[in-house]
C-alpha cells in the first residue's frame, strides 16, 4: 500500500476528506495529498502533520509497520480523555461491541452522562 493509500485509508476511518486532512494539517493547497499519487513524495514536516491529524504513525503512513496507532510507552499516569470534546467530534472514530457507533449514538451517550451527572441544560 502506497503512502497515498494509507492516508486515505485512515481518513476514511476518520470519516474525513483528503481536503479536510490537507486543511487540518496546514497543507497551503488543498488538493496536496492527491499529488502523493502521483509519486510526489511528502516532506517530513508534511508528514508529521498529517500524521498528528489522522492520529497514526509516521511509520503507517510511510509502510513500516500495518499498525496505525503509535506505539505508546506505558505510563504510570492513566491517559486523560475529554469525554464532551471526543463525542461531538466527528472526527473521532468511537467502536462499541466491533461497530462503529454513530453521530446520533455518541450525542445519546452524551446526553445521558449530563443527565446522570446533574449537568443537564
Amino acid at each position: 500500500m502506497t503512502t497515498f493509500e494509507r492516508i486515505k485509508k485512515a481518513a476514511n476511518l476518520r470519516k474525513m476528506s483528503l481536503r479536510e486532512v490537507a486543511s487540518a494539517s496546514g497543507m497551503k493547497s488543498e488538493t496536496a495529498i492527491y499529488r502523493y499519487n502521483q509519486g510526489v513524495n511528502p516532506r517530513e514536516s508534511t508528514l508529521r502533520a498529517i500524521a498528528e491529524v489522522l492520529n497514526v504513525s509516521v511509520d503507517y503512513l510511510l509502510g513500516n509497520t500495518d499498525e496505525m496507532m503509535p506505539n505508546k510507552k506505558a505510563s504510570s499516569d492513566p491517559t486523560e480523555i475529554d469525554l464532551d470534546a471526543a463525542l461531538e467530534s466527528k472526527g473521532v472514530v468511537m467502536r462499541f461491541q466491533g461497530k462503529e457507533l454513530s453521530d446520533k449514538a455518541k450525542r445519546g451517550i452524551l446526553d445521558i452522562i449530563k443527565l446522570v451527572d446533574g449537568d443537564e441544560d
